[in-house]
């Protein structure tokens, strides 16, 4: 009871005891609370009554509930679903139908409203001020974003690209979504962009979340780079220098400190993948190489 989302009819004006009785009626899964005098039930009605102090204030009627649509709905959909509901409950459709008279008047109290584009948004203000349980004001952006990971390649995470975003929602009656997404250079791997969505589901998201793709060259973990750099067991026993091609296709020097153990890893600081905080990774160089082997004859005695 203390979480009734409900439209109460009108009270008549001979109503002056101190309490009233009212029915909730199930209509297609919406509830519509109207005015009881009687216990007299109508045909095909599902009924419960509930024993309500006049003093409970009435609570905002739900026209998009009483229309059956999304708050996401569009002017054509909230026409489309008014005519279909109006002419199931007309009155000579429905001749001496309680139920079907107290449908009429709620749609038409709720068309009034939403087809009007300035009552409609001062009514959607005035449902947004109100507070309401946070499973209810999750459901219908949930329902309308849509989660997709991209691969990016390591130049493009650095130079930065153009992509394009393809929406195909067969509950879309505008059809395809197309969007542009510019992708900044130094965007760091893992970086989520939010795209707004248009038309019916104007009040979703697209969130497209950036991931490195498989290079021949190089594995990521995050914003780190790793290589390996072959050198011969000459250079691993003298140490020197060697170069390797880094993340932006330059050549990079590498200083290989003598006896270096197979395995080792050399970081070279700041040429690797752009930071989420700014800055740039690490490149680490693995060390790779053959020992030297000789096996000779052992002379005879």
């Amino acid at each position: 009871m203390n979480r009734l989302r409900t439209t109460l009819a009108s009270q008549p004006a001979s109503c002056q005891f101190d309490r009233h009785y009212y029915e909730l009626v199930t209509f297609q899964g919406t509830h519509q609370w109207t005015f009881s005098p009687s216990n007299d039930l109508p045909a095909g009605v599902r009924r419960k009554n509930f024993l309500i102090s006049p003093r409970l204030q009435t609570a905002t009627p739900d026209y998009y509930a009483t229309l059956g649509l999304d708050r996401c709905c569009t002017d054509e959909q909230i026409r489309a679903a008014y005519r279909l509901l109006a002419k199931q409950y007309h009155p000579d459709v429905n001749p001496g139908s309680r139920d079907a008279q107290a449908r009429i008047q709620a749609l038409n109290g709720a068309y009034e409203i939403l087809s009007d584009p300035a009552r409609r948004q001062a009514y959607d203000e005035e449902r947004s001020a109100r507070p309401k349980p946070a499973a209810a004001k999750r459901t219908g952006r949930a329902a309308a974003s849509i989660t997709k990971e991209m691969h990016l390649g390591i130049q493009e995470f650095l130079r930065g690209t153009t992509l394009e975003v393809r929406v195909q929602d067969p509950a879309n009656p505008d059809g395809a979504e197309i969007y542009e997404l510019v992708v900044p250079p130094e965007t760091a791997p893992g970086t989520r962009f939010r795209i707004a969505r248009t038309g019916a589901f104007a009040c979703g998201v697209v969130l497209v979340k950036v991931k490195a793709k498989p290079d021949f060259r190089f594995k990521t973990r995050g914003s780190d780079l790793r290589c390996d750099l072959k050198i011969s067991a000459q250079r691993a026993t003298q140490g020197g220098s060697e170069s390797v091609r880094g993340a932006t296709g330059d050549f990079l020097r590498v200083t290989i400190p003598k006896n270096v153990a197979r395995g080792e890893i050399i970081r070279l600081s700041g040429q690797g993948l752009p930071k989420p905080r700014g800055g740039r990774g690490d490149l680490l160089v693995r060390i790779t190489y053959r020992p030297e082997v000789f096996v000779t004859r052992k002379p005879a005695r």
